[in-house]
C-alpha cells in the first residue's frame, strides 16, 4: 500500500487542491485521497469519513466495507496505480487501507456546472427549450428522459492520453445499423491524441479516409429533443464530456434545410420555409459570382434598363467591379465575426449599426455602388437562413466569385459544377452525403423535401437498407 501512496503522491505533487486525509482506525491507518475542487466535501465527511471512523474491528474485509460501511452509490476496486490516479482526477475518492491489499474508490463528484438552459445556437419558436450543458451525465439523462426503451444503449470510452475525456456513443440497438456502430467504435478506439475537447475531434478522424471538403459530415445539436428524434431514426449520437454539442451520424446534405420548428409548426408553413431555405442556399452561394459574370463579361444577358441604372450608380466608383464586390464581401465578413466575438448586447448593436453605416458610407465615399451593396447584403442575409452551412457558403461563394471574375459565365457554371461534384464525392460514415440523389439506396428515412405527417416521420429508420 505504501507503493500506491508514493506513486499517487509523485503523480499529483504540486497540486494544492489534492487532499490526503489520514484516519486512525482499529485496523490501522486509512488514507483518503481526493481532489478538493472535484468532490463534494460534505458528502465525504458524512458518508465516507464518518462510517470509516466508526466501523468495528470485524469489518476489515474490503467486500464488507463496500457493502456495509460506505454509502456511495458507485464503489469498486482500483485495478492499478494508474487507475487509482484516474479515479482521483475524475472526482472520485480513493481509499487505501494500511492492512489491506485492495484499493477502493467511491464516487463523490461535486464540481460546479452550468444548469439546463435554452440553447443559444438553436432558437425555437415552439417546442422544448432544454439544451445540453457541459456535463455528459446531465446530457445523457436528458436523452434517457425522452427514450424510455431498453433498446437504448450507452457505451463509454476514455479518449486522450492526457485529458482522459469521457466519450459516449448512444444508439438504439434494434434500429442503428451494426456496421455504423462498429465503424464509430473503431474510430474512437483508434484515436491517437493527447486530448479531446469536442465531437469535432471525432469528425476529423472520420474525414481522414474521406474527400477533403468544407461540408460537415456529422450533424450537431444542443437540443435533447432533436438528438432523441435522430436516435429514433437509427442514427448514432456522440457525446463528449465538457462539450454542450452532440453529434449524430450519418448526416445527409438535405438535412441542412430542415429546422427544429418544422416538426412543431403547421405542416404547410414548414414546407414553405424549406423551399425558402433552398432558395436562400442558391442565392448566398452563387449570386456574387452571377453578378460579376453578367456585369463584367455578358452585358447582353442583362436588360438595358438595368444596365443604364448600373452604369449611373457606378459612375463615381474608381475601382473595377471585381475588386468592389470582393471588398464588400470582406467588410461584411468582418462585421459578422465582430458581432459574434463581442459580448451579446454590444455585438447585436454593432452588427446592425455597423452594416447600416458601412453601406451608406461606402456609397457616399465612392467605394461601392448601390447595386453592389444590395447584392452583398442579400447574399449575407440568405446565408443566415442556413446556419449549419454558413462557413461553407462563404467559402463556396468566394470560389464561384473568383472563377466567374476570371472566365465569366463559363467560370460561374464551373464553380457550380465543382461544388456539386464535391458534395457528390463525400460520404458520412459510409452513407452517401448527397442521398437520395443518384445513390441507388433505398433507406427507410423518408423526411426529405416535403415534411409529411408526424406519424409517418416517426417510422423513419436507417436499418431498412442494411437488411437489404
Amino acid at each position: 500500500m505504501n507503493d500506491y501512496l508514493d506513486y499517487i503522491d509523485n503523480k499529483l505533487q504540486g497540486n494544492s487542491d489534492f487532499k490526503k486525509r489520514v484516519i486512525k482506525s482499529v485496523s490501522g491507518n486509512i488514507y483518503i485521497l481526493f481532489i478538493d475542487n472535484l468532490c463534494d466535501s460534505k458528502f465525504i465527511s458524512q458518508y465516507i469519513i464518518a462510517p470509516l471512523t466508526n466501523m468495528s474491528s470485524k469489518t476489515i474485509n474490503s467486500n464488507t466495507i463496500k457493502e456495509k460501511v460506505l454509502y456511495g452509490n458507485s464503489l469498486g476496486n482500483a485495478k492499478s496505480k494508474d487507475d487509482a490516479v484516474f479515479h482521483i482526477l475524475s472526482g472520485d475518492v480513493v481509499i487505501i487501507f494500511e492492512n489491506m491489499q485492495n484499493v477502493i474508490f467511491c464516487e463523490a463528484k461535486g464540481f460546479s456546472k452550468r444548469g439546463i438552459e435554452m440553447p443559444i445556437t438553436e432558437a425555437s419558436i415552439k417546442g422544448p427549450r432544454e439544451g445540453f450543458n457541459e456535463s455528459i451525465m446531465d446530457n445523457i439523462s436528458l436523452i434517457r428522459r425522452r427514450i424510455k426503451s431498453p433498446s437504448l444503449k450507452v457505451e463509454y470510452f476514455t479518449v486522450g492520453s492526457d485529458s482522459n475525456t469521457t466519450t459516449a456513443l448512444i444508439y438504439m440497438e434494434n434500429k442503428a445499423p451494426k456496421d455504423l456502430v462498429k465503424r464509430l467504435k473503431n474510430t474512437i478506439n483508434d484515436m491517437n491524441t493527447n486530448f479531446i475537447l469536442g465531437t469535432n475531434y471525432v469528425e476529423e478522424e472520420l474525414k481522414i479516409t474521406s474527400k477533403t471538403t468544407t461540408f460537415s459530415t456529422l450533424n450537431y445539436s444542443e437540443k435533447a429533443d432533436i438528438v432523441a428524434s435522430r436516435i429514433f431514426q437509427g442514427r448514432v449520437a456522440i457525446l463528449v464530456d465538457g462539450s454542450p454539442f452532440c453529434s449524430t451520424a450519418p448526416y445527409f446534405f438535405i438535412e441542412n434545410f430542415q429546422a427544429p420548428d418544422d416538426y412543431y409548426l403547421n405542416k404547410v408553413y414548414a414546407n414553405i420555409l424549406r423551399v425558402v431555405r433552398l432558395l436562400a442556399f442558391g442565392i448566398s452561394s452563387f449570386l456574387p459570382g452571377l453578378y460579376i459574370a453578367l456585369t463584367t463579361y455578358h452585358f447582353s444577358f442583362v436588360p438595358i434598363e438595368f444596365i443604364l441604372r448600373l452604369t449611373s450608380s457606378r459612375a463615381y466608383v474608381p475601382m473595377p467591379t471585381t475588386l468592389e464586390v470582393m471588398l464588400m464581401l470582406f467588410f461584411f465578413l468582418l462585421l459578422r465575426e465582430a458581432g459574434i466575438r463581442l459580448p451579446r448586447p454590444i455585438g447585436q448593436s454593432m452588427s446592425i449599426v455597423g452594416a447600416l453605416i458601412l453601406g451608406q458610407s461606402a456609397v457616399s465615399a465612392g467605394l461601392a455602388s448601390q447595386s453592389t451593396i444590395i447584392i452583398i447584403a442579400l447574399t449575407s442575409i440568405c446565408s443566415f437562413l442556413i446556419p449549419n452551412l454558413y462557413s461553407t457558403l462563404i467559402v463556396w461563394s468566394i470560389i464561384t466569385f473568383i472563377m466567374s471574375s476570371l472566365m465569366g459565365i463559363i467560370g460561374f457554371f464551373m464553380g457550380i459544377y465543382t461544388m456539386l461534384s464535391n458534395i457528390a464525392s463525400i460520404d458520412s460514415c459510409g452513407y452517401p452525403f448527397i442521398w437520395p440523389f443518384g445513390t441507388g439506396k433505398n433507406l427507410g428515412y423518408k423526411d426529405i423535401f416535403y415534411r409529411s405527417n408526424l406519424n409517418k416521420i416517426s417510422k423513419n429508420n436507417l436499418e431498412k437498407d442494411d437488411k437489404k
